[in-house]
């Protein structure tokens, strides 16, 4: 029989018997988190035009907590803040479930307006 000392765990031992500070720690990836917050921003814009570009996010992680930006083409003419907000839930929501972290700021750039389809490109007005 092998000796175990204190705080050790034989390979098919209880971890429950090791203390929390001894077990470890998670380290989560800021560009796995930059890809959840790319989806959470994709889930809340919805349908986007035919030549947008999906959302992309960069994000910061410092001591649990995640710091995100991310770049949007929205249509227009559209509520944009109610969607800026929307995506703003969104990734706050799914960042906390899926990564276990806050996220004390999300900055919501839009890089380009898609003007509707029945929309005059000359006037912006319907015809």
């Amino acid at each position: 029989m092998t000796e175990v000392g204190a705080g050790a765990v034989e390979l098919g031992g209880d971890p429950r018997t090791v203390a929390p500070g001894e077990r470890g720690e998670t380290t989560i990836a800021d560009r796995v988190v930059a890809k959840i917050a790319s989806q959470a921003a994709r889930e809340a814009v919805g349908a986007l035009p035919r030549d947008a570009e999906p959302p992309h996010a960069s994000v910061v992680v410092r001591h649990g907590s995640a710091r995100v930006r991310v770049h949007v083409e929205l249509d227009f003419p559209g509520d944009i803040g109610g969607r800026c907000a929307r995506v703003r839930r969104r990734i706050v929501e799914r960042v906390r479930d899926l990564a276990g972290m806050s996220v004390p700021e999300v900055v919501v750039q839009v890089e380009r307006l898609h003007l509707g389809d029945h929309l005059d490109t000359a006037g912006g007005r319907t015809p």
